[in-house]
């Protein structure tokens, strides 16, 4: 693609930046295969086609951004499927994210989205905030027919997505190896929405990596990866907390060293893979970003390193696995669920359509509540073929969207690795599903 950007406008390295990706692009429009918002709607501004159009127009041309370029834009889900399958390897990432934030910058939004992204921003990245707001939301829950009635979708459809129930405690204990020598030391990201909606997700891999002879820390001062508001276009929120964690993970690696920086959650592993990115123009942090997002794994890639302990489930379980986008696209990463839920003896389904998003994307099930919904729906079906037991996710925004879809039980991957090792039954699952474990291990080597 032929971009005219000046010589003045390419001083700047964010406009270089998206010189390079625009000029990447051959227009051959592969990616319109596979947008989940141009196969459910036909539209060519809804794909990633059409955005990097308006976008080139935007930055070319310095423009305010128009109501018609951030209605495409903030339609996209960011599940990045169009740089899976580009022949051209355009980073539409880095490129739908820099118009992300010239949206913040430069556009006046409506009173009412204003506000709702606010919200979000708020309450979100921080565990006391969300726990708030969650249970008020449990109270409200019953209003959000009212809301949807009355136009406002966005509240109804966080009302509706907030759980019935809240775990009582969400700290999990640093992990200590259970037998043998340490075969490694590993800071696991506890993360901002996880903690407080379901903190088994992280006691599992605790419990896991202990049984694998891997020593878990939760570094202190680390917390929400910035995803969240990076994906709002809120930049400087975004990056102070990607520093707060470069600080508390470099403390780790230059104290008793880490080997690995664990992530559960797969939308925040891709953003922490991308922090040497992010903060490549900031001198402080460059070098100690770049390190960071060189140490940063899945779960499941971390695991595949390793020697899983014996399986003792007596039963084999039917599970569909559910590709998270930011997992499959984001990062990469295909084979190893798979790969280490069939090594425990569980039967693993594809789901047809697996490249297209189940509509979670973050916030946007909140801020795209129609769309979301007939991703959703698109999701389940497929799913449903199946005839699974359990789906295994590695997202829990993913989790928590296709569950409130379905009557299927839906859990994290290491959760199904966990219990199948000798942990507990995941919550989600019910008693009937599975049969009992063989003489379970205890909770791992987990320090009281």
């Amino acid at each position: 693609m032929q971009t005219s950007f000046t010589l003045a406008q390419l001083a700047d390295p964010q406009i270089a930046e998206a010189d390079g990706i625009l000029r990447a692009c051959v227009h051959c429009g592969f990616c319109t295969a596979t947008c989940p918002t141009y196969v459910i709607g036909g539209d060519e501004l809804d794909s990633p086609r059409g955005r990097i159009y308006l976008i080139k127009d935007m930055l070319e041309h310095d423009r305010a951004p128009s109501a018609g370029l951030v209605k495409h834009i903030d339609r996209c889900l960011s599940c990045l499927a169009c740089m899976t399958t580009c022949p051209s390897g355009v980073h539409y990432m880095h490129l739908v994210d820099q118009a992300r934030a010239r949206i913040e910058a430069g556009y006046a939004r409506p009173l009412r989205d204003r506000l709702m992204r606010g919200l979000l921003a708020f309450v979100l990245p921080h565990n006391a905030r969300l726990r708030i707001a969650l249970r008020l939301a449990q109270l409200g829950r019953p209003l959000a027919p009212l809301f949807a009635a009355v136009g406002f979708r966005s509240m109804a459809a966080m009302l509706q997505l907030a759980p019935h129930k809240l775990p009582r405690g969400s700290a999990v204990p640093s992990a200590r190896p259970t037998l043998g020598s340490r075969k490694g030391r590993v800071a696991l990201l506890a993360g901002c929405v996880s903690p407080v909606i379901t903190p088994t997700i992280t006691a599992a891999a605790a419990r896991l990596l202990a049984r694998c002879g891997v020593e878990v820390v939760f570094a202190p001062g680390e917390g929400c990866c910035g995803s969240l508001v990076h994906h709002l276009g809120r930049e400087r929120a975004a990056l102070r907390q990607a520093r707060r964690n470069v600080d508390a993970w470099t403390a780790e690696i230059e104290g008793e060293g880490l080997d690995a920086i664990v992530v559960t959650a797969s939308g925040c592993g891709t953003t922490v893979k991308d922090y040497g990115f992010m903060l490549r123009t900031d001198s402080a942090y460059a070098a100690k970003a770049a390190r960071v997002a060189a140490l940063a794994v899945d779960i499941s890639e971390y695991l595949a390193r390793l020697s899983l302990p014996p399986r003792v489930l007596r039963e084999d379980l039917r599970v569909a696995y559910h590709a998270a986008c930011s997992l499959q696209h984001g990062q990469k990463i295909t084979r190893e669920p798979k790969e280490l839920l069939c090594k425990m003896g569980f039967v693993v389904k594809d789901v047809p359509e697996g490249h297209l998003c189940c509509g979670s994307a973050g916030t946007y099930n909140i801020l795209q509540p129609d769309i979301a919904r007939r991703l959703r729906e698109r999701k389940v079906g497929n799913i449903e073929k199946l005839a699974p037991d359990v789906i295994a996710a590695g997202n829990i925004g993913c989790i928590t969207q296709i569950a409130g879809g379905t009557a299927i039980p839906v859990v994290h991957t290491v959760e199904l690795l966990d219990w199948a090792t000798g942990g507990p039954r995941p919550q989600a699952l019910p008693a009937g599903v599975g049969g009992p474990a063989k003489e379970p291990v205890r909770a791992a080597g987990v320090a009281s």
